[in-house]
């Protein structure tokens, strides 16, 4: 953190009844929103204020300390990628010869697109509000100062900016080099003005407040590289009275006049802009709104489609897409995308969808020029790491399962080109010995692990098969056929060669003996460090048994109990026997907030460990869950007809919403790592929608067939203005008088739906309301209901 280059201002403003800013509070604007307000025992952890241009990161308790390690200390603050604003801000009150700092809250309430700190200064007698808000598409962000005075107080309040105009991560790169910040104070506009020496950069604050008295910077601090300036006034706080001082902080990293534009736009414009915002993020909780017995879930799942708007980053000279986390991992990835970008689509939110996509195709060929995604790329535009091997079929994968929802041929013809130039590299210069299965790190990011690797074979199969479906779309049937046959000869191989029968599990990798005692020993040292005993024992007898029977050609081994062992039934290409059992050794591998990411990390006390996650003091996921894994265990237990198993998992889950950041699950369950991530929402969504739900969307053919599995414990749920193409379904499952009801929504008469439902579970199925076909062919294992009406009911036992 730039410390000898911060700049304070001071505000201390003259007020009376009838004179200063505004008199609308944040809290009348949005008290019919929904809020979650915050454990004591978090405050002194990260929230964060979102926005797609500018954002920022403090503490709950209203402080602003060092945070983050991609820059080290520097993540935390405000920020307008490519660059950073500020550090944060102090504000304090002074009085009766003492000074009050505000960064000790007593409590903290988040909402969608809000945050509130609640201070109670008992020996004031006055209690304070800090809200703030960025507005949609703006440069700057909105601090609302809420005095409540219950007795008379003469008092100063000083409002501290602390600039700190420094590049983004890799910044160097594209030569933004960081200098000495100065200030200047515009007397006229009264606002701080700030600018790096070197480079264009800029950030201005002030308030909304007149001056009553004459002002002038007052040299608080002399430092070598930056100076602390301060303007002090006086407000005189009535009797009962509520005082409001707005702040507003704006930058710019092209010039002095955007930034100032910025400033005047949203001093001017703030209300409408929070209605605005306030609006839309009412609409994003209309969009596939979710009613189900397990209210907590219910919470969870309308929060998380909140947390995906805070992660949408827009840099328009590169492009805008979604994040991956905050506050580390703030710009773009190809994996994480290929993740949550299933999830956004579900709950219809298609254009960071879109733009996303486009961003991560074209800065991947621009980058690599032959298929392969990227994984990692800064603001700047400077990509750190051309992608790791698993990225690239599960890019086909995402572009297959867009399609589905949208129906637009046209976006499958813009991307198969690189889908298809990308399936070429994995088989040609990513596999070796040509065998089928490419060789590369896949997700687990472990020293050494980057032979042939189970979850890269398992997307690779899937990538091949979904691509089939994209060739066929488009006409060229020679290459579908090509593709589909490839993907059935590696399921073929992935199941017999990647399975141990010894351990009931797919293999982490397949690889040489001395691979394999290379990572032996590391995992040793690992396990032993991490005290898992049982883990040294078994990895020890596995050293024993590589020795004992050496194999001259590579073989898989069974090593860390990775999480990406299961990423077979995630695809669905497991066998269902070997399914079953793996499921049942992967539920070895978690504790009560969900999957271990390495299963040797796994002690006998995981199954009761329910407290915060320690993590070690230089950032590491050794020995952590995180909610990826647990959201692909959820898919793969629903691949296999096992919706309560699905559910369990998804609870555990839920247990880490608002643990730590009110209204928001951690990375690493169930309070460690990024604040919020992307890939959260692949967890939810695509089982509620599509399995749960069973929605399976066809939009070019103006076609969803319904394919639910609901959790047993789930008589009533509901899935409203589910966007598909053009249309909006919604389904209502209930039980009435021991009959089971299914009624289905869409809002077109040119849609055809398909409810299918088990043979082996459905009977006397009929029509209530609507008009509808039943389709009995005793070869199916289901019946088909099918309908074009708007509005259907059918009702049947089971």
């Amino acid at each position: 953190m730039k410390k000898l280059l911060c700049l304070s201002l001071v505000i201390l403003i003259v007020s009376n009844c009838t004179k200063g800013s505004k008199d609308q509070t944040f809290s009348k604007l949005i008290a019919d929103s929904p809020s979650i307000e915050g454990k004591k025992e978090y405050l002194q952890s990260p929230f964060v204020t979102a926005g797609d241009r500018v954002y920022m990161v403090g503490h709950q308790d209203g402080s602003f300390p060092e945070l983050g390690w991609h820059i080290k200390g520097e993540m935390g603050g405000i920020w307008n990628h490519p660059i950073k604003l500020m550090d944060g801000f102090e504000i304090e009150l002074l009085t009766d010869g003492k000074t009050i700092r505000l960064n000790s809250a007593d409590s903290f309430v988040n909402y969608p697109f809000a945050n509130k700190h609640v201070y109670k200064l008992d020996s004031l007698n006055v209690e304070i509000e800090r809200w703030q808000f960025v507005p949609d598409g703006k440069q700057g962000i909105v601090v609302q100062l809420v005095i409540k005075n219950k007795g008379e107080k003469r008092v100063k309040v000083r409002f501290i900016g602390h600039s700190d105009l420094r590049p983004t991560w890799l910044g160097e790169r594209t030569d933004m080099i960081d200098s000495k910040d100065n200030g200047v104070y515009d007397q006229k506009m009264g606002i701080w003005k700030i600018k790096d020496c070197l480079n264009s950069w800029h950030t201005i604050f002030g308030s909304d407040l007149g001056f009553e008295q004459e002002t002038t910077p007052v040299e608080i601090n002399n430092e070598t590289n930056g100076s602390t300036n301060a303007i002090e006034d006086v407000i005189f706080l009535f009797h009962d009275r509520t005082h409001i001082i707005n702040y507003f902080i704006a930058g710019s990293y092209t010039s002095e006049e955007d930034a100032i534009n910025t400033y005047k736009d949203i001093s001017e414009n703030y209300i409408e802009q929070l209605t605005d915002k306030k609006q839309r993020y009412e609409d994003l909780a209309r969009r596939t709104k979710l009613t189900v017995p397990d209210k907590e879930i219910e919470q969870a799942f309308e929060w998380v489609k909140y947390n995906c708007d805070w992660l949408v980053r827009t840099v328009p000279e590169v492009g805008t897409g979604i994040g991956a986390g905050i506050p580390d991992y703030p710009w773009w990835f190809g994996v994480d995308s290929e993740y949550a970008l299933q999830g956004y689509m579900a709950i219809g939110q298609k254009e960071a969808v879109y733009r996303t996509i486009k961003l991560l195709d074209s800065v991947s060929n621009a980058v690599n020029g032959n298929g392969r995604i990227i994984h990692e790329m800064s603001t700047n535009g400077a990509v750190s790491n051309p992608g790791n091997i698993n990225e690239t079929p599960q890019y086909a994968t995402l572009i297959w399962k867009i399609y589905q929802w949208n129906g637009d041929i046209e976006f499958l013809r813009a991307y198969f080109p690189t889908i298809k130039k990308g399936l070429d590299w994995l088989m040609t210069e990513k596999d070796a010995d040509g065998n089928l299965f490419p060789d590369g790190f896949g997700m687990m990011e472990i020293h050494g692990m980057d032979s042939e690797m189970i979850d890269v074979a398992a997307y690779t199969q899937k990538a091949f098969k979904d691509a089939s479906f994209i060739a066929d779309a488009l006409g060229e049937f020679n290459l579908a056929q090509d593709y589909y046959d490839m993907s059935e000869k590696l399921q073929q191989k992935i199941n017999e060669e990647f399975w141990s029968d010894e351990f009931h599990s797919y293999a982490d990798f397949i690889g040489t003996d001395e691979q394999a005692l290379h990572l032996i020993e590391d995992a040793i040292v690992r396990a032993d460090t991490l005290n898992k005993p049982w883990a040294v024992d078994e990895l020890k007898k596995t050293k024993e048994a590589i020795l004992k029977n050496p194999s001259p050609t590579p073989r898989p081994f069974v090593l860390h109990h990775n999480w990406v062992v299961n990423t077979p039934m995630e695809v669905g290409l497991a066998s269902p026997d070997k399914a079953v059992k793996a499921l049942a050794t992967a539920e070895k591998y978690v504790n009560p907030f969900g999957v271990f990411v390495t299963g040797i990390d796994r002690d006998e006390s995981a199954g009761s460990d329910d407290g915060s996650f320690k993590g070690s003091k230089i950032f590491s996921y050794t020995g952590a869950v995180m909610t990826l894994p647990t959201g692909v265990q959820i898919v793969s237990e629903n691949n296999y007809g096992r919706p309560d198993m699905a559910l369990n998992y998804m609870k555990r889950m839920t247990r880490t919403f608002s643990y730590a950041l009110p209204g928001s699950i951690y990375e690493v369950s169930p309070d460690y790592g990024m604040i919020t991530q992307a890939w959260n929402v692949y967890g939810f969504a695509v089982p509620i929608v599509e399995q749960f739900f069973g929605i399976q969307p066809d939009a070019a053919n103006k076609k969803v067939t319904i394919s639910p599995q609901m959790p047993s414990s789930w008589d009533e749920a509901s899935l409203e203005n589910v966007m598909i193409g053009n249309n909006e379904v919604s389904i209502y499952f209930s039980v009435e008088n021991g009959l089971k009801l299914v009624r289905v929504e869409q809002s077109k008469t040119d849609w055809q739906f398909e409810l299918r439902l088990s043979r082996s579970k459905a009977s006397n199925i009929a029509g209530r309301e609507g008009s509808m076909e039943l389709i009995d062919n005793p070869e199916e294992s289901f019946y088909i209901i099918k309908s074009s009406d708007k509005y259907v009911v059918i009702e049947y036992n089971e």
